[in-house]
């Protein structure tokens, strides 16, 4: 039998089970209460995983008896006639990997079934609402060392996709993604939207009635909860009410982001669905390609250089973005004093001021006018014929910022210490932003946010389908031993990585650019890496390719072991060195209680 026969076999026979267990289902569903609605899901948050997690429990056969409540603070009509002038795009861009796409398209819920792991398709329709016109897909990506210049690439065509002309991640605008949450939420009625109201407390009620959280709205309204999901950010009142802790730190960073304008790649070049990201140790700049002549800005420096370019002339901030992508880190420390300096004393330096330190610059580093890292004199309305050798070694040249696009915001490490409510807090559970926060340097907050969705939904539906409560401390421990791990374990990466190259102590440079350059060789290992990033979509069996790799990766590095024993004593010292250095500068983080 075919693996789609026998996942069909198992889903009608799973039919005649829910009629088995419906009157066991409706024992926990909930009616209302006078003075008190009553709901078996309510979602604090009307974030992309807050919608999220409403669409896929209303679409889920499953969960069809559930009543499903989300209260949003904000006012949810702005996101749902959002309608950008053309050309016009919004500064908050997430890249979704294809594993995060396919959930939105079509859930593949794992399942045990005789034995065998079977893939059975729930499709929420919440991507058919986005309007795909407006994301752009991301085949390659370049990430270079700015003291360095040491380099990776990674392509879709590597990860073996069945169209790798389709990416392996899609950018799409926070609000595009949202917009079409709301939509396919108009066609969920079992879903009942709480909007321009804020929660004003949780309680817990007696004993007597089950102890559920009691959610006290500002418009009057009480919700008893069977199940309380905090979606609703960093300062999560849900996360409040459970006394869940949490760890964290600030990076003394912070984000810059904008929407940029540029001229479109020549005829000679290939398309704008590059993403290039260029570490510094003052912290990362990525380009995010969202048409032929528009990205996305997402750059991570220190607060007094955000603040000094951000109060700068946008055509200021426009050259300073071309010169951070192309100028030597040495030169780009001076140009970030010479801009504070002026800021300090009430004259900001004027754009003919800027390019002319910058053109001096790289006269002095003896960069070829010609070339395309240089960028005080070059003119890209002009920039026609055959590209320089090196055109696509770097993003377009910037021509402009779309208005009002320029914000800020504060970077940060957070990790709450559990992700379900226990004792006083139980019946509550979080997911997204108010379970964890991650520099944005991977682009990995929305995707993980997603992921915990996923899983809860599964966990859910899990728990109904046996006639369980889905409010329970049991129904709910799978969800946390599956998520807390592994996004620990991201976190992790991403925070070492953060603080890897934010350093500039040579035997570490020296490591971390070895480690890139022989990287780059390991296709293999890229491919691995790309599919635990989520490049790769679900649907394909995971464990059988990655054994493939493995099998790959390891032949790859028997080899390289082979090429280190002949490395000279002198020569291995030096690398023991740097490694002790390396491994010692990304373990001692600071570590505190907030």
């Amino acid at each position: 039998m075919s693996l789609w026969g026998a996942s069909r076999s198992y889903l009608v026979l799973n039919t005649f089970r829910r009629g088995a267990l419906s009157r066991c289902r409706r024992l926990y569903s909930t009616a209302h209460n006078e003075g008190v609605q009553d709901s078996d899901v309510v979602i604090v948050g009307g974030g992309p995983a807050g919608l999220t997690l409403a669409s896929a429990l209303g679409s889920s056969a499953a969960c069809h008896n559930l009543r499903i409540t989300l209260v949003e603070g904000g006012d949810l009509s702005k996101v749902r006639q959002w309608s950008p002038a053309p050309g016009t795009y919004s500064n908050r861009v997430s890249s979704l990997t294809n594993a995060s796409q396919s959930f939105l398209q079509g859930i593949y819920l794992l399942l045990g079934v005789m034995r065998r792991n079977l893939f059975a398709v729930l499709d929420i329709g919440a991507w058919k609402h986005v309007d795909t016109h407006r994301t752009a897909p991301v085949e390659e990506m370049q990430v270079w060392d700015g003291v360095s210049d040491a380099r990776i690439t990674f392509s879709a065509s590597e990860i073996g996709l069945e169209r790798p002309e389709e990416g392996m991640a899609r950018l799409t605008e926070n609000l595009n993604l949202q917009r079409g949450l709301l939509r396919r939420l108009e066609e969920l009625s079992d879903v009942q939207l709480i909007d321009k109201t804020k929660v004003k407390s949780i309680l817990r009620d007696t004993d007597e009635r089950g102890g559920w959280p009691l959610v006290h709205l500002d418009n009057g309204q009480v919700l008893r909860a069977r199940l309380l999901v905090g979606a609703d950010g960093f300062n999560s009142p849900v996360r409040s009410y459970a006394q869940i802790p949490s760890f964290g730190w600030s990076y003394d960073t912070t984000g810059i982001v904008a929407t940029m304008n540029h001229p479109p790649r020549g005829a000679f070049q290939g398309p704008n669905t590059t993403a290039y990201q260029r570490f510094l140790p003052t912290g990362p700049i990525a380009f995010l390609p969202l048409t032929p002549t528009v990205s996305s800005l997402v750059w991570s420096t220190r607060p007094h250089i955000a603040s000094a370019l951000t109060a700068s002339d946008p055509a200021v901030l426009t050259s300073m973005i071309n010169a951070t992508f192309r100028l030597p880190e040495l030169s780009m420390r001076l140009l970030y004093d010479r801009i504070i300096e002026a800021q300090a004393n009430g004259k900001p330096m004027t754009l003919s001021e800027v390019q002319h330190e910058i053109e001096w610059r790289e006269r002095s580093h003896a960069i070829d006018p010609n070339s395309a890292y240089a960028s005080a004199m070059a003119n890209p309305s002009e920039d026609v014929g055959v590209p320089a050798a090196d055109s696509e070694s770097v993003p377009p040249l910037v021509t402009s910022l779309q208005p009002g696009t320029v914000a800020t915001f504060p970077l940060k490490f957070n990790h709450t210490e559990a992700y379900i409510g226990e004792g006083q807090g139980s019946r509550t559970v979080l997911v997204g932003d108010a379970a964890h926060t991650v520099h944005p340097l991977a682009g990995q907050g929305l995707n993980m946010g997603l992921a915990d969705v996923e899983c809860l939904t599964r966990c859910i539906a899990n728990a109904l389908e046996q006639g369980g409560d889905v409010g329970s401390y049991t129904a709910l421990l799978p969800y946390a031993q599956e998520r807390y791990l592994e996004n620990h374990t991201l976190m992790g990466v991403i925070d070492k990585l953060h603080k890897l190259y934010t350093t500039t102590f040579e035997p570490v440079v020296w490591a971390r650019s070895v480690g890139i350059e022989v990287l780059n060789e390991f296709d293999s290992v890229k491919a691995a890496l790309m599919m635990v990033a989520g490049a790769r979509n679900p649907k394909f069996n995971p464990a059988a390719t990655g054994w493939d790799m493995a099998a790959d990766g390891a032949e790859t590095l028997a080899a390289g072991v082979n090429l280190a024993k002949s490395l000279n004593s002198s020569y291995k010292g030096y690398v023991n060195a740097g490694l002790k250095e390396l491994f010692k500068a990304v373990s001692q983080s600071p570590r505190r209680d907030v």
